[in-house]
């Protein structure tokens, strides 16, 4: 065995499975034919070294991280000028992820924590694109023209820190990338849940405490570079110290999980609240998170000052006894298995749309990003399966606590009634109804400022 410094580099195609079931012999024939004229030829010619390949998939090893970035930047552009004339779910397409550090090297293979690094940055990568740590970017930024887009802090599986991660593609708009940095002075975390799984959680601002279930899909660092949800934790963090967290699964929480459930989630929130030494707070939840804030409530209701519901829902899709609601279900799953990490945006526009109809591009193509840095394929489908299955009715009756549900009048993602229902069911709720079509609230809309005025009337109520 020898231990040496090394480049990473991890490729493999997208979709593969499906490209071989569609088309075996012409999948391998044009495989075979890009590895021959354009990916070995590329990585001889930047002193790399091919170490093991699989049927879709290279891990090779450079002494450079700028020889190994520019192969693979030269590989991509070689893929999408040789794929152009095809349909896009026709095309191969490889995702790259570069990493250095030490490794073991032992009977032709390579071992150890900077490999296991580079594999997930790949999963990370758009496809066609390549993801990059922050340390090869700090050795390439001076030596390439090309520039990369900071994704913040991401959690690598089987290791304990976060790792920061930058992306390059063909056709990112850099000069929109650099939305709003995490504020200064937010502080990141974490903690264990008592099945062992690691909880990122952070705290921002100064006043009252507001504490915010988990939702959809959250990034604690990366949300604040999102046009859609820097605005919205900013206002919110104007007057309150904001505590929120990583739902298990996804963010910088650990992703190698065994129990995504909605038992789970709330002993995640109990697990934070001990961790912050919060004694009590207003709650806030959105979508998934208001049941999640309900069951919460009701059994610690000693620490929940009062509760803020924003597009919830006492029963998820397939508790609501609708053959529509069951049907979109079945398409999001499928959406989502066959093409989250697909080179057709519309498979997580799909949700983007349903999310946010009235946004702008920026906003949307904000979210999509968001949505994809954050969550795997295999842990996204269990999530919207545990919303599918929610059902909180029973426990909204009991509920005790001064609560306002507020819910966008055309809402695509969760219809009106429900959230109507969902005051309906909790004793002594006010119900506000917001202007516009949004899942989502984005800045620049009605919605947005009227759910401030609204939010901040019952807090400020509550929070004397």
């Amino acid at each position: 065995m020898e231990r040496r410094l090394a480049v990473i580099l991890a490729t493999d195609m997208v979709g593969y499975s499906r490209l071989m079931e569609t088309d075996q012999i012409g999948t391998i024939t044009r495989q075979k034919a890009h590895r021959k004229e354009l990916i070995d030829p590329e990585i001889e010619r930047n002193q790399g070294s091919i170490i093991k390949t699989t049927g879709d998939g290279l891990l090779v090893v450079f002494q450079s991280a700028v020889d190994a970035v520019r192969a693979a930047i030269d590989i991509q552009k070689g893929m999408a000028r040789r794929e152009r004339q095809r349909s896009q779910d026709e095309r191969i397409t490889y995702r790259i992820g570069i990493n250095v550090g030490d490794v073991v090297f032992d009977e032709g293979d390579v071992f150890g924590d900077a490999v296991n690094v580079a594999s997930r940055l790949e999963s990370m990568s758009e496809p066609g694109g390549l993801c990059i740590s922050d340390v090869i970017h700090q050795l390439v930024q001076d030596g390439l023209d090309e520039r990369f887009k900071n994704l913040g802090s991401q959690k690598v599986k089987n290791i304990t820190r976060p790792v920061s991660v930058w992306q390059w593609t063909l056709d990112t708009e850099f000069e929109q990338v650099d939305l709003a940095e995490p504020p200064r002075n937010q502080r990141v975390q974490f903690c264990i849940a008592p099945d062992g799984v690691q909880i990122a959680y952070a705290r921002v601002g100064k006043g009252p405490v507001l504490f915010k279930a988990p939702n959809w899909l959250n990034h604690i660092e990366y949300e604040w570079r999102s046009a859609v949800w820097g605005p919205f934790l900013a206002r919110l963090a104007k007057k309150h110290e904001l505590v929120r967290f990583d739902q298990r699964g996804g963010g910088l929480s650990d992703w190698d999980v065994d129990d995504i459930s909605e038992a789970s989630m709330v002993t995640d929130m109990t697990t934070v609240v001990e961790a912050a030494k919060l004694d009590d707070f207003a709650l806030f939840g959105i979508s998934q998170g208001c049941s999640f804030s309900v069951r919460y409530a009701v059994e610690h209701p000693e620490r929940v000052r009062c509760l803020v519901l924003l597009g919830g829902f006492s029963r998820g899709a397939l508790k609501r006894k609708s053959d529509e609601q069951a049907k979109l279900f079945e398409a999001s799953q499928t959406m989502i298995s066959e093409g989250w990490g697909s080179t057709n945006p519309i498979y997580r526009q799909f949700f983007t749309t349903g999310f946010i109809p009235d946004a702008t591009p920026e906003q949307k193509t904000g979210f999509d990003e968001l949505q994809r840095v954050s969550v795997g394929p295999q842990n996204l489908a269990r999530i919207n399966r545990m919303n599918a299955l929610v059902d909180t009715q029973n426990l909204a009756r009991q509920l005790r606590v001064p609560t306002l549900v507020l819910h966008s009048e055309g809402d695509r993602r969760v219809p009106l009634e429900e959230g109507r229902r969902l005051a309906a069911l909790i004793p002594d709720a006010r119900f506000a109804a917001l202007q516009g079509n949004n899942h989502a609230l984005v800045e620049g809309t009605p919605a947005f400022e009227q759910f401030f005025d609204e939010v901040s009337a019952f807090l400020n109520e509550h929070n004397s």
